[in-house]
């Protein structure tokens, strides 16, 4: 059954390359913005994976896709010095989040 009434104002229709550019210009946004080094990690390489299917989508004209090339090229940088800084973290993710490790080691015994 159809409604007539107006779509939600919060509620948006984009075509894919749309989404996935206005989805990484919020990331470039909590990336500027986070304190959390553990967090800008991964919004660094969400946004060089997001700027690789930019490049690669065939709706964008040519430059702009070059424009992008470009601008994931400078993101691989910061994600391979993200990396080097990061020693110690969890192997199977990459990362470890505040929430999955210990501040303080366990004591053997409670008393």
């Amino acid at each position: 059954m159809e409604s007539n009434l107006p779509p939600p104002e919060d509620e948006y229709i984009m075509a894919a390359a749309d989404a996935m550019l206005a989805g990484t210009l919020a990331l470039l946004t909590g990336h500027a913005q986070c304190g959390c080094a553990q967090q800008r990690m991964l919004m660094a390489r969400k946004i060089r994976s997001n700027l690789y299917m930019l490049a690669q989508h065939p709706a964008l004209p040519p430059p702009f896709r070059l424009v992008v090339q470009r601008l994931h090229g400078h993101w691989n940088g910061i994600v391979a010095q993200s990396d080097v800084g990061a020693v110690g973290l969890a192997p199977a993710l990459g990362i470890e989040l505040p929430e999955s490790r210990l501040w303080h080691a366990a004591p053997e015994s409670v008393h």
